[in-house]
């Protein structure tokens, strides 16, 4: 497992692997319209462009495996945890958590007080084992779908 910056040139992949991780891992908890609103097949090619001047901009790590992304994340300067996926075949191999030591220790450098993130149902829990405290239950909405998700927030620590 090779933790990376992000490179620009593997914004397709990393929106496929987006697409691919919502619509099976997040099925459990999410409905296929809520899965539908949330990532729309027909996006795609916009997505690639937006994603590549967001990841670009945000402190963004992946992490390949064989030359595969298998996972990525990205962290504003402001301390906002934008995104964190992991391929549907690589789930509780440590790839969430490698990136996402990655991003509080980023945070740290940068003297961020907390860190926040808007989590899915399916990723609270492992927030939530992270020390992030539920603010508030949200429901946001995406093509005239409700979606639930929870904004948490981790207030960064400097004594490790």
């Amino acid at each position: 497992m090779k933790i990376v910056k992000f490179n620009p040139l593997d914004t397709e992949e990393i929106v496929s692997l987006f697409y691919e991780t919502v619509h099976s891992v997040n099925s459990k908890d999410y409905s296929q319209s809520e899965l539908d609103a949330w990532a729309p097949r027909n996006e795609k090619e916009s997505k690639v462009k937006s994603w590549k001047e967001s990841l670009n901009e945000n402190i963004t790590y992946v992490v390949k495996l064989n030359n595969k992304i298998v996972g990525f994340s990205d962290l504003t300067h402001s301390g906002h945890l934008d995104r964190l996926y992991v391929h549907k075949e690589y789930q509780g191999k440590g790839i969430a958590t490698a990136l996402v030591d990655i991003l509080e220790s980023q945070a740290k450098k940068l003297n961020l007080l907390e860190i926040d993130t808007e989590a899915s149902i399916t990723a609270k829990p492992f927030f939530e084992q992270r020390g992030y405290k539920i603010i508030c239950t949200q429901i946001v909405e995406r093509k005239g779908v409700n979606l639930t998700n929870y904004k948490m927030i981790k207030k960064v620590t400097f004594l490790d």
